[in-house]
C-alpha cells in the first residue's frame, strides 16, 4: 500500500518491505494463516490480491509453504525470523571481496550485549539455546 511522502505524492514501498510483513505476521502466528488472516494481521492495509500476490512470490522463493486447508490455501513461513537473518548474513559475507574484514566492521558496531553473546557462542556456550 501506499504511503504519503513530503510532498503529498503516494509512495510505494518495496518488495522486501512488504514482503517482510507478511513474513512478520506469518512469524508471530502459530500456526498456518490464509491470505485473509494474514491481511487483517497486517491491519487490512494491503489490498487481498496484492496479499496472495506477495504469498505467491514467497512461495516461488521457498520463503513459504503452502499448507491445504479445505478449498482455500493456509501459508506458514519455511524457516523462522533468526535462520532468514543469518542467511542473509551469510549471503552478505559471500558477496564481499573480503568477508572477514566485513566481519570486522560489522563487529565494531555490535551492542555489548550483542558482543557478549558472539563471544560465548564463540566459546562454546549458548544461552539462548532451547
Amino acid at each position: 500500500m501506499a504511503g504519503t511522502g513530503a510532498r503529498g505524492r503516494a509512495e510505494r514501498r518495496s518488495a522486501g518491505e512488504l514482503e517482510s510483513e507478511v513474513l512478520a505476521v506469518l512469524w508471530a502466528a502459530e500456526r498456518p494463516l490464509t491470505p485473509a488472516e494474514i491481511q487483517a494481521g497486517i491491519g487490512g492495509r494491503l489490498a487481498y490480491n496484492t496479499v496472495h500476490t506477495i504469498l505467491t512470490r514467497l512461495y516461488d522463493k521457498g520463503m513459504v509453504l503452502r499448507d491445504a486447508d479445505g478449498r482455500r490455501g493456509a501459508y506458514r513461513a519455511a524457516k523462522n525470523a533468526a535462520e532468514v537473518t543469518a542467511a542473509a548474513m551469510r549471503e552478505a559475507l559471500d558477496r564481499g571481496p573480503d568477508p572477514i574484514a566485513a566481519l570486522r566492521q560489522f563487529v565494531t558496531g555490535l551492542s555489548a550485549e550483542e558482543e557478549r553473546a558472539v563471544r560465548e557462542l564463540l566459546a562454546g556456550g549458548d544461552r539462548t539455546a532451547p
